[in-house]
């Protein structure tokens, strides 16, 4: 596929009128929809917000490539656009951006479409080339400048491999000891579309100013290609990894490693290249693929906090299908119960099926967090010792009995099984340390026989002799002060659970308030902090729909359009509807959220509502044991959420 036949003259834009971020992506989108791009206003701009809340797509030197790839998208287009003062998109340089290429990929898009993608984001590394396209006064202008660019380097790749090609026959002809220095790499992004090979291009044509033979291994959105083989690895004298996802480690273990987000593999290529090839790079020690050496200190992206929220995500994301669909159907034996009796099949049927996914639930938990430490040797002890945290209890000094029929009295619990996930995570670590000086003819029993071991011996002694007997005091204390609270602890309860959903909206706040509500109805069987949870996580989507009904004029038509469908993301418990709100403003929406967010978790135990199921919104009123206190609840914290926003925010400034 010629460039050219994704810069579209129709789509492009010479002139610019925005001024700041919000309005830049307003006016690059609603032009996408003005020439049939996209058949989605709203849901492209959601995803463009979203894929810029992950970082910035503002790469510097006066670029910005923001993107998204869904079913929005009618066919591959990248838009050109130009900007003569320049918008604040909060660019890594800090510097103003003045010229943009939104790309838009459709779901599912053919190999042809993202290779020319992947094209296309290379060729902008060439300063000569974006030095060009400033001063471009016209579509033509822009296409011809492209197309001279990809034909360039065209000739330049087979010049090359001409090149390579006879280099390769000389020293296979001569007993010459000379070797350049040679490096291999790895770079990734979320959605694989730009930054991915504009870091790949950077990486390389570093390599070339070095003197230095370089091959990048690409994971984007078209696969992996370049795929390393064992040998390129083994004879590299360091690894560049540029990535912003988890991309296959074990294979790099000792060897010199830099690990850096993919915007330094476009921005600081030459430094990266330099590291790699110091020699002072900390040695990546992991046969199995888990965090790096000791001089690494851990994760190179993130910090602590950062690592253990991502740890405790990973075991969430894999439990919440077993909450949800076992929560669920529970729920509806219980309707059932009340028709039909508890002797009939249906509720069996029913009862038993929800039951046995949600056993599943912390040993799930537990194994993910674990994995996600550990890697694949630490699934296996996390999740026995996310087992043993549901089944076994006891006291100090007491006899311990297994239980798997939930004869006992006080598990471990929720808590028990995330203190399981962590330990079990960190033990798998540790031993991969400890066993890393053995013989490498050894190196086959670790992952077959030593870590299953080791590992389970380790945890089941942990969880055996500390975490149960310390955590199920805590479980039996906190499941009595749920069943004994008064009303008016519920009710601050409900406010401060109801007030988290709010706060970042699918984050870590949110995460914390719905996880301590799953663990307190696993732990009493009562739904009434799910009530709080759920009512105060349909808020946010749910006053951003009322607000835009009734003050339209304070909102763009991208905005109004995402208020009409989150009435339906709402009532479903999809808080995260809100979020495109929340980024374009969030003093005004967040702020107004919570409160109506705190005052609906605070109802819902005022009333005496409890909902026994985790997930499902309204949808599931059915099931409440007081159906209306748990619809007026949410109305009514909506509504005021909604009212405040509306009369907070400030009217929209004309262009």
């Amino acid at each position: 596929m010629d460039i050219r036949d994704l810069l579209l003259k129709d789509v492009m834009i010479m002139d610019m009128h925005a001024t700041t971020k919000d309005e830049a992506i307003d006016e690059l989108v609603h032009k996408y929809a003005e020439q049939g791009i996209i058949n989605d206003e709203a849901l492209y701009k959601q995803d463009i917000i979203k894929r810029e809340a992950e970082s910035t797509t503002g790469i510097g030197d006066g670029i910005a490539m923001p993107h998204a790839k869904d079913k929005a998208v009618n066919r591959a287009t990248v838009m050109f656009a130009k900007s003569k003062a320049g918008v604040d998109f909060n660019a890594l340089d800090g510097q103003p951006v003045h010229l943009f290429f939104m790309i838009a990929a459709p779901e599912g898009a053919n190999n042809t479409h993202l290779a020319a993608l992947a094209a296309l984001s290379s060729l902008l590394i060439d300063p000569e080339l974006v030095a060009k396209l400033k001063n471009a006064q016209s579509p033509e202008e822009v296409q011809q400048l492209f197309g001279d660019a990809q034909a360039a380097k065209e000739e330049k790749e087979a010049k090359d491999a001409a090149a390579k090609a006879e280099k390769e026959a000389a020293a296979a002809s001569t007993t010459t000891d000379e070797k350049r220095p040679y490096l291999v790499g790895v770079t990734a992004c979320p959605n694989g579309i730009a930054h991915t090979y504009m870091a790949e291009a950077a990486l390389i044509k570093a390599g070339e100013a070095a003197g230095v033979d370089i091959k990048i291994e690409t994971n984007g959105s078209e696969g992996v290609k370049h795929l390393l083989t064992a040998d390129e690895i083994a004879r590299a004298d360091g690894v560049v990894i540029a990535a912003d996802k988890k991309v296959k480690m074990a294979r790099f273990d000792g060897k010199h490693l830099v690990n850096r987000p993919v915007t330094d593999g476009i921005n600081n290529a030459d430094q990266l290249v330099q590291e790699a090839l110091s020699g002072k790079a900390p040695v990546y020690h992991d046969a199995d693929g888990g965090a790096a050496d000791d001089d690494e200190g851990g994760s190179a992206n993130g910090s602590v906090w950062g690592e253990v929220y991502k740890d405790l995500m990973n075991g969430i994301s894999h439990m919440l299908p077993f909450v949800v669909g076992g929560g669920i159907l529970m729920a509806l034996s219980f309707i059932i119960e009340q028709f039909v009796g508890s002797k009939s099949l249906a509720f069996t049927f029913f009862n038993q099926a929800g039951n046995m996914a949600f056993a599943f639930m912390v040993p799930v938990l537990a194994g993910y967090i674990a994995e996600s430490i550990g890697d694949r040797p630490a699934l296996m002890p996390g999740f026995v010792g996310g087992f043993m945290a549901t089944v076994y209890t006891g006291a100090y000094g007491g006899v311990y009995t297994a239980s798997i029929t939930a004869n006992a009295k006080s598990p471990a619990g929720f808590l028990g099984g995330l203190a399981a996930g962590f330990l079990a995570g960190y033990i798998t670590v540790w031993m991969k340390k400890w066993t890393k000086n053995m013989p490498q003819s050894l190196d086959g029993m670790k992952p077959m026989l030593i870590f299953p071991i080791l590992g389970l011996l380790i945890i089941a002694a942990l969880m055996f002799f500390v975490v149960n007997p310390i955590f199920s005091v805590i479980n039996a204390w906190i499941t009595h002060f749920l069943n004994s609270m008064g009303t008016g602890n519920a009710v601050l309860l409900g406010l401060v659970l109801g007030g988290m959903m709010s706060i970042d909206m699918g984050g870590p706040f949110n995460k914390a308030a719905y996880v301590f509500a799953t663990g307190a109805f696993t732990a009493t069987g009562h739904g009434n902090l799910m009530a709080a949870v759920m009512a105060g996580g349909m808020v946010p989507p749910l006053a951003t729909a009322i607000a835009t009904a009734f003050w339209p004029k304070k909102f763009t038509d991208d905005e109004r359009k995402a208020g009409i469908s989150n009435w339906l993301l709402g009532i479903s418990f999809i808080t995260e509807g809100a979020i495109p709100f929340a980024t374009a403003d969030p003093l005004h929406v967040i702020g107004s959220s919570v409160i109506g967010a705190a005052i609906a978790g605070g109802l819902t135990q005022l009333w005496g509502v409890a909902v026994p199921a985790p997930h499902g919104g309204l949808w599931v009123s059915l099931l409440a044991t007081n159906i209306w206190g748990y619809i007026g609840a949410t109305i009514i914290g909506a509504v005021i959420a909604g009212v405040i926003l509306g009369l907070w925010k400030p009217a929209k400034a004309s262009k």
